[in-house]
Parts: C-alpha cells; structure tokens; sequence
C-alpha cells in the first residue's frame, strides 16, 4: 500500500489545478513571460519565509548545480503552458498535458531504472482513454475555433513537465524537501526575469494579490509533490495527473463559465480509476 504518497500527490495536484486557474485569469491581462515571472517571484518570497522557518541548512553544490536544470526544464513547462492556458480552455489544456504521465513512465525507465508493472501500465492506459474521450467529444464548433498554437504549447509543457517530475524524483531522494521547493521558485524567476523586463506592463494593485496568491499555491502544491516523489516510484505516481482535469473542469465551470460536456465526464471517470489504480500495489 502507498496511499500516502499518492494522496499527497493527488493533494498537490489539486492545489496546483487551483494555481493553473489564477494563472488563466492573469495571462488575460499580462504577458506570458510577465506572469511567470510574476509567478515565480512571489514563489520565491513565499519559499524564503519557509525556509527561515524550517531551517534545513545550505544546501551543497551538487544540490544546487542538480536543481539548476530542473529550473531550466520548468521555464520552458512554465512559459508553454501558461501560454496554452491563455490560449485554450481550461480543461482542455489539461487533456492535452496529459500525455506527460507516458513520457513520466519512460524518462523513469531510461534515467532512474524504474520497473513498470502491468498494472502501471493499465492505469496510465485508462487514464489516456479518458482524455481521448475528451478530446473526440468536441463539437465540430469548438474544433474549428482552437487555436493550434497553443495545443502545440500544452504538448510540449507535457514532455518538459514530465522531464523535470523525473528529475524531482531523482533529487527527492537526496536532497531536502524545502531545498528543491525553493531552487523550483528562485531558479526559474532569474531565468524568466530577462524576458519580463522587454515585456512589463504595470501592475493593478489587486492583480498583485492574485499573483501573491499564486505564490503560495505553488509552494504548497510544490512541498506535496516533493514528498510524495520522494517516496514512491515516478510512474506510479504519474496517472494521478489525469485527475487535475477534474479540478479543470470544476473551475472552469465554475470560474470562466466553461460547461463540460458529456465526454468530459465520462472521461473523468476513467481518470479516477486510473488513479485508483495507481493508488495500489
């Protein structure tokens, strides 16, 4: 049994689906690279604080030149999707993400020598059916109106994402929890910080508070993640990001007024047995 592991997955992945919607309501009024940056900087205020609470001591060179790429692999998730989710409708974005737990399951295989089961491989299985019977339930409509753009952004957020999860995995289990939250947040914020600067629109004092708020999810979804991989194995865990479109289309529904359809349902149920399997030795 691993429920903890992949409860606490399944947890910050809800908190980050959150964090996915804020950024859908930021990216309508700012630039991409703008609101990473944003995004990440108030990450970064946020982890510091945690980090002089906690205290886990400086951490050491092979720490910080690890987590150097994982900053790399971030940008480019973070930037790809952010622009996906201005783009295309919440769920969908997700849908299309989703290849992420397959490219989970093989960089596990080929960078950690990770062992996948049949049972693995079922669940990731179930999991993209329901995500192709989101994706042929479209009406001929929404098919016309989408923008390829950004479907090519969320595929490639999906390669990326699924690359630096791996990569989480393999330092999860060396490194302290709050040392890789906190390269995950200041990392990327000194990479994106240049593109910011060509691009900077001034800020509304109250979208400042949405962007603090973003902060703050993202750490929190962040610390779950860590200590979830770093106690199960990456393609265990991976299915469990099928479940994120169920939070997709809650919001979306409930925020942005994005009906689901029919598909999206009966392909969010799949996506739960999927996670349930997984959730099972």
């Amino acid at each position: 049994m691993q429920f903890g592991p992949a409860l606490r997955a399944a947890a910050g992945i809800a908190v980050l689906s959150v964090m996915d919607a804020v950024i859908k309501g930021m990216a309508a009024h700012y630039p991409i690279f703008q609101v990473a940056f944003l995004r990440f900087a108030c990450g970064t205020l946020v982890a510091t604080g945690v980090v002089a609470a906690v205290r886990p001591g400086w951490p050491s060179r092979e720490t910080v030149a690890a987590n150097l790429l994982r900053s790399v692999a971030a940008v480019v998730t973070a930037v790809s999707f952010f622009y996906a989710l201005g783009q295309l409708p919440l769920a969908e974005t997700l849908v299309l993400s989703f290849l992420s737990p397959m490219f989970i399951a093989l960089f596990g295989m080929l960078m950690l020598r990770e062992k996948v089961d049949g049972r693995i491989v079922l669940a990731i299985a179930v999991g993209f059916g329901g995500t192709l019977i989101v994706v042929l339930g479209q009406s001929d409509a929404a098919q016309a109106a989408r923008s390829w753009s950004g479907v090519g952004a969320a595929l490639l957020s999906a390669v990326t994402y699924a690359f630096s999860l791996v990569l989480l995995r393999q330092r999860a289990q060396r490194d302290r929890f709050m040392h890789i939250v906190f390269f995950q947040n200041i990392g990327p914020c000194v990479l994106v910080a240049p593109f910011a600067l060509l691009v900077w629109q001034p800020l509304n004092g109250p979208h400042l508070a949405w962007f603090m708020v973003m902060g703050v999810l993202g750490v929190i979804g962040h610390i779950l993640m860590a200590t979830a991989y770093a106690k199960a194995e990456a393609a265990r865990l991976a299915p469990l990001e099928y479940t994120a479109l169920i939070w997709a289309a809650a919001i979306g529904y409930g925020v942005f007024s994005e009906i689901p359809t029919w598909a999206t349902l009966g392909g969010g149920t799949l996506i739960v047995l999927a996670a349930l399997l997984t959730s099972r030795r």
